[in-house]
């Protein structure tokens, strides 16, 4: 037997704790640092416990809703029938975090990964030393991954102190719903919190520096999106950017570009992410970073340094817990010689868990735009789809894009509930280069959302013009 191969991950996250099974199961003798918690924020602070709280919001839009199917409720204002507590549901977000957490700590500890308890810098590209609560400790390593992930972005005017202006970590600190709630940004994490809040019976005022919500996302959903807040009664301040927030009694300001104020009992901050890589010894070893502060890496998580490898939002590849698990995996996979194929984005499904939710695969309408490449596509609206009728739900659409020559499908956009679930059909057509003839031989459930899917590729099957957008 060989000698075996010394593994250190920095970072508990998806990343890191999915790069620590593969590692592992290929023989490596792994050493995981963590400092708050396993499963890092994607599980503590941002997907597990903002998702959870997603859910329970739209439990109460849908009881706001059964009006239209003929249910009835016994006061007109929804709060008479359904209180919301807050605090316990706050609570319950935070337990399933860290009953989640445990989970991915008793899975490590069963394959024998080392976990230590700490805060990890470089002490060059062979070597990690640990900050813990009985000292410090060194490793030595011959294969190293930085997934240390980001910290929420503050503007210098408008510090986060976790009562009255939050940041994204800190929103389960609220024991009652807001009076009124001021967001500040709509990407996907202000757009997603603002949703939720508004489905909790909070008075939402959204504030966005572009001309439309999910300025990154496809603009025909960010459309929809934005009609369906506005109609539900959210305000949303188009084109004005935030410079500032301050406390004033026991409510907030937050001033606009141009001296404008705008009053609440709390302000959200959701202005971006700033990578974990200051203080880490990045640099002295020689790992190369961006401008932004991300750390540079090829198509199988390597960095400029052949022993250090990076997985995650440090990378600033694709900010998803989903990207950070299979960078993790490759890079393993590629370090300790492992039949390995690059990350490949254009597979990569994405999901902004609003009401509606939006999901999208593949190429987008703007690469659609700007490509040389010819691409035909087709929206379908939702408002003719049977169960869309039987469920109340009329604002949304399907749209699927493909090579006009070939068929081939190469992306595609839902705009529905669970539009989480019903994108894996258009993920895995785009993972095998499925045709929209062999798509459409497939049978759909009639009445069913997914339908539409199969309408969609029918009707790309049978243009004479395969440049006309429908």
């Amino acid at each position: 037997m060989g000698p075996v191969t010394k593994v250190v991950i920095i970072g508990g996250g998806p990343g890191g704790y999915e790069a620590a099974l593969v590692a592992n199961q290929l023989g490596g003798e792994v050493t995981l640092i963590e400092r708050d918690g396993l499963g890092g924020a994607a599980v503590l602070t941002d997907c597990v416990p903002s998702k959870t709280l997603v859910a329970t919001a739209e439990v109460m839009v849908r009881i706001e809703n059964a009006r239209q199917l003929g249910l009835h409720i016994s006061s007109p204002d929804l709060s008479d029938v359904v209180r919301v507590d807050l605090g316990e549901v706050n609570e319950r977000v935070l337990h399933l975090a860290r009953a989640q957490s445990a989970d991915i700590a008793q899975r490590l500890r069963q394959d024998g990964v080392h976990i230590v308890s700490g805060t990890a810098r470089l002490d060059g590209p062979h070597r990690v030393i640990a900050e813990t609560e009985a000292g410090e400790e060194t490793y030595a390593a011959d294969v190293v991954l930085v997934a240390t992930g980001t910290t929420p972005r503050e503007l210098a005017d408008a510090k986060c102190d976790g009562e009255r202006i939050l940041n994204w970590k800190q929103v389960y600190n609220l024991t009652e719903v807001p009076e009124r709630l001021i967001v500040v940004g709509s990407g996907v994490t202000g757009a997603e919190f603002a949703s939720a809040y508004d489905g909790l019976g909070c008075d939402v005022v959204l504030v966005s520096s572009r001309t439309q919500v999910l300025p990154g996302q496809d603009p025909d959903a960010a459309g929809v999106l934005q009609r369906a807040l506005e109609k539900r009664g959210m305000e949303i301040m188009s084109e004005s950017r935030a410079v500032a927030a301050r406390r004033e009694g026991d409510g907030v300001v937050v001033t606009l570009v141009g001296g404008r104020e705008v009053r609440g009992s709390h302000c959200l901050m959701a202005v971006g992410a700033i990578p974990n890589t200051t203080g880490i010894g990045l640099e002295e070893a020689g790992v190369n970073l961006t401008p932004s502060g991300h750390i540079t890496v090829d198509r199988v998580s390597r960095t400029s340094v052949r022993s250090i490898y990076a997985a995650g939002d440090v990378t600033g590849v694709f900010a998803l817990a989903s990207v950070a698990a299979m960078q993790g995996r490759i890079a393993m996979w590629h370090a300790l010689g492992d039949a390995v194929t690059p990350l490949d984005l254009s597979r990569v499904s994405s999901n902004v868990f609003t009401t509606p939710e939006i999901a999208t695969v593949g190429i987008s309408q703007a690469d659609a735009d700007a490509s040389e490449v010819r691409v035909a596509s087709v929206l379908l609206p939702l408002a003719s789809n049977a169960r869309s009728k039987m469920q109340g739900f009329t604002d949304g659409f399907v749209k699927i894009f493909c090579l006009p020559k070939t068929g081939i499908i190469i992306g595609g956009v839902v705009v529905a509930p669970r539009a989480s679930e019903l994108i894996h059909a258009v993920s895995l057509a785009v993972a095998q280069k499925t045709t929209v003839d062999d798509f459409t031989q497939a049978f759909t459930v009639y009445p069913s959302m997914s339908g539409s899917l199969a309408e969609a590729a029918r009707r790309l099957q049978v243009r004479e013009d395969p440049l006309l957008t429908t």
